[in-house]
């Protein structure tokens, strides 16, 4: 079971590495992981009964806990904080420049007061920063409690800086006050760093929230209110109040607030919010809808099917969460050093204060310097570089139509080398069309009537089209249905049994089929039947149509440098005819559903990192086998347990949207990892004062908390350009399209001189060939299908495919 518990006090990676490991101490725990810039702990158990030791154990490190099961959603930021951080900023601020003005205005040649020398002025600076201290005592607190603890985080180093230049300049104070001497004073200095390190943390929180803005935006598609029909009267409720089977009322304009089927009305509905398509969809009767949709016009009544956390939408916001709450594993080296950063970070502090007294300089300059050690130093960026992108990329491909169930996902899937698709309902629509029916020894009614009893009780998209192409007949019934994986199927029609399927089946039975050469070779698949006897009685030639966007995405892919594989249960020459039309020169056919996870195997072993594109069912153990397994959905079809990123639409394109996706983010995480260990590598020796001895130069501890501040900033905001990846970015090749049309009735050189002329005559069409024998013309230009088509059948002439 998984958890999610909010924990509250967490302030930098050294907080995380903290909180996952007391976790991951206790017995029953099986994983613990903490994202630091949600502020939540994800932990796996083995008994429920565990949880509130695991509060006990997070609340004794330090910090507030509170749980809840994974299948609820809340909302990601929390505006209270982020309005009571500001007001923090300001107060601070308003009383940091009034101090500024005390000590450094005369620098500027700002008049001062005549009182303001000696211990009135140096009381006054005290009074003017104890404001600021009380404002920010977050910091002390959680900071020395820390250290009680024995995990030192980024509030103690604030703290201890902080409040050793307090201490310092208070003891000085009391000097000036009893001998009337001149000493330094750090007031200005520990009010400038709380405030800064405060701005710091503004900037930061906001900077955060931008990150959340995808997960927000999901959450407010679905409406708080919906209309129902009860009892004939329509009412507007609460949607916690709607329930499966209710009938909900959807008017133009209006956000679907359920996931339904159409039972009266039609429209066309905007689903690009889950599915990344702009163009709306139209719906009818028996139509399916998901909520957070929106009609953009037309009406609707929609019988509920799922409600609530069980929707779509609410599907895809948990496993955006989900991922987005995960860790890649490009982050362990970032929270290896986390955990021993601060610890380090105050030993080089207090070897810095030792080294310049033994050195022979000043207890001022010493505490300078040791105090710049604990200001600069930034355990924030560490801890941020990874999970501000993850989150910022998942919520980007959630907005293009592509969820990531994981972080280790989207990191692996920057390096595949070579995807793999299925060909039936991924490649191609899956919604096959019968073309030809060509019978043996019986009519074609009889062989048509037989192969519809045959299929009535198959789910293959094949046996639809079969079933819409005799919905007219009265069929027998089939009984003692059976089905041969990767060959067919076989039932007994009125006492006598019958075999429906490829050459091997009818091979087996000892069936003697015809050569259908020029049928596969159009792209079609032949389907043979037979009875158990082996009297072949014909096959019914169905064609499945290549998806509009196959080829784009194919060449996408090329233009990526990957290798494109073709893997299905056709025969070679079917196979071929697909891969030729999508531009793919690596078919892999003829393999059944259980072998497909060892080609996947065989690819692994040659070296190559593999991505699977399936429909998420029948090639469930080739997705699970694959380094990255992606699932086409459909947008409520996102339950695919086996892959690990879900397409919600049927466009191939996403595949290489997500590719060029992942490399992106795993472009970013590098660049802010480096900065993370560059800023802070760079940072602290120039605090230590390494400059000091060839330059002069000693960093002031208020340009080490600025440098701070900022950096975790940076690391953050360079995150959020992921917001502004596009489809644009994706490579994509420029040229003319090549078409092959298979058209029907073509016989001699007049036909072909026909054919080509009226497609010629087409806007858009470069060049028209004609081919007699495999009967198809094959168009060259930047025309629609459709008005080609339309040009062929008004010449008289039927087109195929």
């Amino acid at each position: 079971m998984e958890f999610i518990f909010d924990v509250g006090g967490m302030t930098c990676a050294a907080c995380s590495a903290r909180v996952e490991k007391v976790v991951r101490q206790l017995s029953g725990v099986r994983n613990a992981d903490v994202n630091l810039l949600t502020g939540k702990l994800y932990v796996t158990v083995d008994d429920e009964n565990i949880l509130m030791q695991i509060v006990s154990a997070v609340e004794h490190a330090g910090y507030t806990v509170a749980y809840r099961q994974k299948k609820e959603c809340k909302q990601a930021c929390n505006d209270p904080q982020h309005l009571k951080m500001r007001k923090r900023l300001f107060a601070s601020a308003a009383f940091l420049l009034v101090l500024m003005y005390f000590t450094m205005g005369h620098m500027i040649g700002l008049p001062l007061p005549m009182w303001y020398h000696g211990f009135y002025g140096a009381l006054l600076q005290l009074v003017l920063t104890v404001p600021i201290l009380c404002l920010n005592r977050s910091y002390f607190v959680k900071g020395f409690q820390s250290l009680c603890n024995r995990a030192p985080n980024m509030d103690s180093l604030i703290a201890v800086g902080a409040g050793a230049a307090i201490l310092y300049s208070i003891v000085n104070l009391i000097k000036i006050g009893c001998h009337g001497v001149v000493l330094d004073l750090y007031f200005e200095s520990a009010a400038t760093i709380l405030t800064l390190i405060t701005l710091g943390k503004y900037l930061e929180m906001r900077a955060k929230r931008k990150t959340t803005n995808a997960i927000e935006q999901l959450m407010d598609l679905t409406p708080k209110t919906a209309v129902v029909i009860r009892n004939g009267i329509e009412l507007t409720v609460a949607l916690d109040k709607v329930s499966v089977g209710d009938v909900v009322v959807v008017r133009s304009g209006g956000s679907v607030p359920v996931d339904g089927v159409v039972i009266s009305g039609s429209g066309s509905v905007d689903q690009s919010a889950l599915t990344g398509e702009s163009v709306p969809v139209e719906v009818f009767v028996q139509g399916v809808v998901s909520a957070g949709t929106i009609l953009t016009e037309g009406y609707l009544e929609i019988q509920a099917q799922r409600v609530g956390a069980d929707t779509a939408l609410s599907q895809i916001i948990r496993l955006v969460e989900q991922a987005s709450g995960s860790k890649a594993p490009i982050a362990r080296l970032a929270d290896k050093i986390a955990g021993v950063f601060v610890p380090v970070v105050m030993a080089i502090s207090l070897g810095t204060f030792l080294v310049w007294i033994i050195a022979g300089m000043s207890f001022s300059f010493s505490l300078t310097s040791a105090i710049a050690v604990l200001v600069i130093s930034c355990p924030c960026a560490l801890g941020l570089a990874t999970p501000v992108a993850i989150m910022v990329a998942t919520g980007t491909g959630a907005r293009m139509g592509i969820l990531f169930k994981s972080a280790q996902a989207l990191e692996q899937l920057h390096n595949v080398d070579t995807v793999v698709f299925d060909k039936t309902g991924t490649l191609t629509l899956g919604k096959p069309t019968v073309t030809d029916i060509l019978p043996s020894g019986v009519s074609e009614d009889d062989l048509l009537n037989i192969a519809a009893t045959l299929e009535s009780k198959s789910e293959h998209p094949f046996a639809k089209a079969i079933m819409q192409k005799a919905q007219s007949y009265v069929l027998s019934e089939a009984k003692d249905f059976q089905t041969l994986p990767g060959k067919g199927i076989s039932a007994i029609v009125e006492k006598k049994r019958y075999f429906a399927g490829n050459d091997v089946l009818m091979k087996e039975i000892g069936a003697q089929i015809p050569d259908l050469k020029l049928h596969k070779r159009s792209g079609n698949t032949p389907l043979y039947f037979a009875t158990e006897d082996g009297m072949y009685l014909g096959a019914i030639i169905v064609c499945d149509v290549l998806k509009p966007d196959a080829k784009d995405a194919v060449c996408a892919l090329y233009n990526a440098s990957m290798n494109v594989v073709m893997l299905t249960g056709d025969n070679e020459e079917t196979a071929s005819a697909i891969a030729q039309a999508a531009g793919i020169k690596q078919v892999i056919a003829g393999v059944l559903p259980t072998q497909k996870a060892s080609v996947i195997r065989k690819l692994q072993q040659d070296g190559r990192k593999v991505l699977m594109v399936g429909d998420g069912i029948n090639d469930a153990p080739a997705l699970v086998t694959a380094d990255v397994g992606a699932a086409i959905g459909t947008g409520t079809d996102i339950a695919m347990e086996s892959a690990d990123v879900v397409l919600m639409s049927s466009n191939l394109i996403a595949v290489s949207y997500a590719v060029a996706l992942s490399k992106a983010t795993i472009k970013n995480i590098r660049q802010n990892l480096f900065w993370a260990f560059f800023y802070n590598c760079l940072a602290i020796p120039i605090a230590c004062g390494v400059l000091y001895p060839a330059f002069g130069i000693q960093l002031s501890p208020m340009l080490g908390a600025a440098a701070m501040s900022f950096s975790s900033v940076f690391v953050v905001t360079n995150a959020l350009r992921l917001r502004f990846f596009s489809q644009k970015k994706v490579p994509m090749e420029d040229k003319t399209m090549e078409t092959v049309i298979y058209v029907e009735g073509m016989m001699c050189m007049h036909c072909k001189a026909r054919v080509e002329s009226v497609c010629k005559a087409v806007e858009g069409v470069a060049e028209a060939v004609v081919d007699l024998e495999a009967k198809s013309v094959t168009i060259t230009g930047n025309a629609s299908a459709a008005s080609i088509k339309k040009a062929i059948a008004d010449a008289g002439y039927q087109v195929i495919g």
